[in-house]
């Protein structure tokens, strides 16, 4: 968290969960608001972080940050994007715009 902070991002809410699925950050960047999944591995020995941010899972943040998006009565012409942060050991790799809205 301190991470996106850090970026100039306002942290709005952490482990956001319904049940539909969890988003583990929801930020603003400036007037964007930005749902974060962060990913972390001691080692690549099972892969990358990133890796396990696939199809599925893409499908699941969206559609909880479609509910996020009704319970708080955002626009749809409010922007958004899906940010994933990967932290392999002590490295953290932020992946920006790492995917687009998946139904």
């Amino acid at each position: 968290m301190k991470f996106l902070e850090e970026l100039g991002y306002r942290v709005i809410q952490r482990n956001f969960r319904c049940r539909i699925g969890e988003i583990d950050i929801i930020a603003k960047d400036q007037k964007t608001y930005v749902f974060v999944e962060v990913k972390y591995r001691k080692n690549n020995k099972k892969g990358a972080p990133v890796e396990a941010v696939h199809d599925s899972k893409q499908r699941k943040i969206c559609k909880t940050a479609d509910y996020f998006r009704m319970i708080r009565h955002l626009s749809e012409e409010d922007p958004c994007r899906f940010d994933v942060l990967s932290i392999e050991g002590q490295e953290i790799t932020h992946y920006k715009n790492a995917f687009p809205y998946r139904v």
